[in-house]
């Protein structure tokens, strides 16, 4: 409760210098309303505190609500066809679509069978309540945490690159912003080199779940290193290595080419680059866990090379494989705990586990829809260096208190 009251004050101190864009509108799609509702909570709360003044001018029209969350529905027939419906006036509303493309929680009837919500499913929903309130709404913004199709992101052969193909088509239909956190590849952005599009890096709230959870660990280069499961993952590792002040290392995979299982060329093994990482804390930092078998390869090679703990921080945990293999490596003091991101569906399973840890979200991106709908900067929001710096001063500050540092 202490944190929730800090970012209240915090927002409501918050100098509003422009009028806003428009009365806001969050559109949770199937599977993010308990995203929205935290979102919903912190924007009515905020605003009710803020602008006590002018909130009854014109301009502030619907500045202050006791809820912001749009109604809607996507009826499905039979046949499995369905249709956007929207159900509350969003005229000149500025509008934010929550859409999370992984959640295979939700399921529609087809034919008299169930069945279990794809990413295509998803995204075609999205279009569906997108062109339903089409020509209506002032401004459009598609908040997509894992980018649908994000993996697809460059061609090789013969192949669709359906991430680009979407990024398009949102834009066609009148989409002005697409906000995704921890893409794959940011350069998917050339689909729509002059539209609006933000890739954001949830590495603060990995370091203060990371931190809360752990008073103990020392965070200098004696004790700690950061590291990089792939080389393509290396610029998040080296981010957070030097906004920790530590260093970091690397895995390559080394890939079997004349074989293709799954549509891609198999790991034979990680091979490591790096400082010695015996008797230090290590950070494995990711975008997602799929099966993973990756990234418990690599912690298994980190604690051969007699690392201490190993932490695995990742935006989204898939885990398409199931769990057991997690359960396995925790017991075998293979991993110490996994953090990942709420911004995807988390199973009960998934949250109930010893060594998981859930890093929330939900204050974030409500801050990020608060600043936007006044077109401020969110640059401070993107690039997160002081309030990091901020929050290693205190828990430094708390451990010389204990005596854990001197």
């Amino acid at each position: 409760m202490g944190e929730e009251k800090e970012i209240f004050s915090r927002s409501s101190d918050y100098e509003v210098e422009t009028v806003p864009v428009g009365p806001i509108g969050i559109v949770p799609m199937k599977g993010t309303e308990g995203m929205a509702g935290v979102i919903d909570s912190f924007l009515v709360g905020w605003r009710n505190e803020r602008l006590k003044d002018e909130k009854n001018q014109l301009a502030f029209k619907g500045y202050n609500k006791d809820s912001y969350i749009v109604d809607y529905d996507v009826p499905r027939f039979g046949s499995g066809e369905g249709k956007g419906v929207v159900n509350s006036t969003v005229r000149g509303h500025d509008l934010y679509f929550l859409v999370d493309v992984t959640n295979h929680s939700i399921s529609y009837s087809m034919g008299g069978m169930q069945n279990h919500y794809s990413p295509d499913d998803h995204y075609q929903d999205l279009k569906r309540v997108i062109a339903a309130a089409a020509g209506q709404a002032k401004r459009m913004t598609v908040i997509m945490p894992f980018l649908y199709e994000g993996r697809v992101h460059n061609r090789k052969n013969r192949e669709s690159l359906d991430c680009a193909q979407m990024l398009k088509e949102l834009v066609s239909m009148g989409v002005d912003n697409v906000i995704t956190f921890d893409a794959n590849d940011p350069r998917v952005v050339n689909a729509i080199p002059l539209s609006s599009f933000d890739t954001i890096s949830p590495t603060y709230q990995y370091i203060k779940a990371l931190c809360n959870k752990y008073d103990d660990i020392i965070i200098d280069s004696d004790h700690l290193m950061t590291i990089s499961p792939d080389e393509s993952g290396m610029s998040r590792a080296i981010y957070l290595a030097n906004v920790l002040g530590v260093d970091m290392g690397m895995f390559y995979e080394r890939r079997d080419y004349t074989k293709v299982v799954d549509g891609v060329n198999p790991v034979v093994a990680h091979e490591y680059l790096g400082a010695s990482v015996e008797g230090k804390d290590v950070i494995i930092v990711d975008d997602m866990i799929s099966s993973g078998d990756s990234i418990l390869d690599v912690a298994r090679q980190l604690k051969l090379r007699k690392a201490k703990r190993v932490f695995c921080c990742v935006s989204y945990g898939l885990f398409t494989s199931g769990l057991a293999m997690f359960d396995e490596a925790y017991d075998n003091g293979i991993i110490d705990k996994v953090f990942t991101t709420n911004l995807i569906y988390q199973s009960p399973e998934l949250v109930s586990r010893k060594w998981y840890a859930n890093v929330n979200m939900g204050k974030y991106v409500a801050l990020l829809i608060d600043y936007l709908n006044h077109d401020d900067s969110i640059s401070a929001l993107l690039t997160p260096t002081d309030r990091i710096n901020r929050f290693l001063t205190k828990y430094k500050e708390r451990q010389r208190k204990k005596g854990i540092i001197e």
